[in-house]
């Protein structure tokens, strides 16, 4: 084997390595915050109190510090209000021991205020249309216009803007809050976490138009999808008036769905009863 061959394998071995070092520079939060102090100063260090929600914002204001675009100004924008929601809780807490604590969080908690101020405003001419929907959210009616107007674009192809549209137009058109509804389950991909209130809002508008058929078959995936759920056939004590072949078969409409949801090929199912 020749010299320069036996460079060559040596590069190859080590290239991963060397790449290793690179993205994963830092392995612990305080090896990052012994780095970059800017990051995490103002937050309420060695306290137990909202320990995880710090560490994930300490980690998120390091993304934004590496890759400043809008997106990553949104999650630091969210982790920041996770981070704020703790320590409101917390800041009302008196320490046992060590009472300068009750002042660190108190401390905590306005810069958080500060940090949201800060992003919102970075954020307020962003053209993204998850960030257009949260300004929406928090009472902007010019952001509600720009959301409604990329109606139709590929940029709201996504479950939930597609779930923002239905609940604009839900008191508006029933028939178009269904196509929509049908048309973010369709957008989930395999293994995607689909939001249940998605489900329930079709298991609500069915049951609100007498289709008890489609009711049925929408409460019973709900459940499914329910965080802990624990299996069960919704008993014959309930409003959907169905007869027990009428749930058999129902009950296989619900399983093939659930199976098309999980393998993110879903395609609407109208559903009726004979």
């Amino acid at each position: 084997m020749s010299f320069r061959h036996l460079l060559s394998i040596k590069a190859i071995i080590l290239l991963p390595l060397l790449l290793s070092g690179c993205f994963d520079h830092y392995r612990t939060t305080d090896s990052l915050c012994n780095d970059n102090p800017n990051l995490c100063q103002p937050l309420n260090l060695n306290d137990g109190q909202c320990r995880i929600q710090r560490t994930n914002l300490i980690w998120q204001r390091y993304d934004t510090l590496q890759t400043p675009t809008d997106e990553y100004k949104f999650k630091e924008l969210k982790a920041t209000k996770e981070y704020q929601y703790c320590l409101e809780y917390a800041a009302r807490i008196e320490p046992t021991k060590l009472k300068q604590r009750k002042t660190k969080r108190i401390q905590a908690l306005y810069h958080s205020y500060e940090s949201i101020e800060r992003l919102n405003q970075e954020l307020q001419s962003s053209q993204d249309p998850h960030i257009i929907y949260y300004r929406w959210n928090q009472g902007d009616q010019i952001a509600k216009q720009q959301f409604i107007a990329l109606e139709g674009d590929e940029k709201l192809e996504h479950p939930e803007l597609q779930l923002a549209l239905a609940r604009y137009y839900v008191n508006k058109d029933k028939h178009k809050t269904l196509d929509l509804l049908h048309h973010s389950l369709s957008l989930y991909k395999a293994k995607d976490n689909i939001n249940i209130s998605i489900l329930r809002s079709l298991s609500t508008l069915y049951y609100q138009q007498h289709n008890m058929a489609a009711a049925y078959v929408w409460t019973n995936i709900s459940t499914h999808y329910q965080p802990n759920h624990t299996p069960q056939k919704i008993t014959r004590h309930n409003p959907f008036k169905l007869t027990e072949d009428d749930r058999k078969k129902l009950d296989r409409v619900t399983l093939n769905i659930i199976t098309t949801l999980n393998n993110g090929q879903y395609h609407r199912t109208d559903i009726m009863t004979q």
